[in-house]
């Protein structure tokens, strides 16, 4: 099954909510905050194109296990502010001016989770942007290897594929 754009507030609004209780430890603690819990190792690949201001970013997570993560969020945060008004793929939300949480979902143990696709338009037409992404909620699972869980793409606005 696929992320597919909608504009449903109701669901927008519960991401923003629990990822914010997440941040304040209402929730969960951080991916890799502390020693305790299951470990496991969340990995994000996939691609990023910029053109006229548009970014379509699409990757896939994935859990290398050794444990379950029995949900997950990440942020994508933009070098450059993004326009206010935007469609966001289901269990997506905006959290500020340049950043976009997602919810991933619970992930199985050696498991790949289902793709997600978004694609935002940044306030004038810049040349360049730089992409990051990576975990802010693991549902309590510990990942002692977070440089596959943060990504950092730069892309130019050539409309071609930048791969991560």
């Amino acid at each position: 099954m696929r992320v597919r754009m909608r504009n449903g507030l109701g669901l927008r609004g519960l991401v923003v909510w629990g990822v914010a209780l997440a941040v304040v430890g209402g929730v969960a603690p951080v991916a890799g905050a502390d020693d305790r819990g299951p470990e496991a190792d969340l990995a994000y690949h996939g691609l990023a194109r910029m053109a006229s201001g548009r970014v379509d970013v699409r990757f896939t997570p994935r859990n290398h296990g050794p444990s379950a993560v029995p949900d997950a969020t990440v942020r994508l945060r933009w070098s450059e502010p993004l326009e206010d008004r935007q469609a966001m793929p289901e269990g997506c939300a905006r959290s500020g001016r340049q950043v976009v949480l997602c919810r991933i979902g619970e992930l199985a143990a050696d498991g790949v989770g289902e793709r997600v696709e978004l694609r935002v338009r940044l306030v004038g037409v810049p040349s360049e942007v730089l992409l990051e992404i990576d975990t802010v909620w693991s549902g309590g699972a510990v990942d002692h290897d977070r440089l596959n869980d943060r990504q950092r793409v730069l892309v130019l606005d050539t409309g071609d594929e930048y791969y991560f």
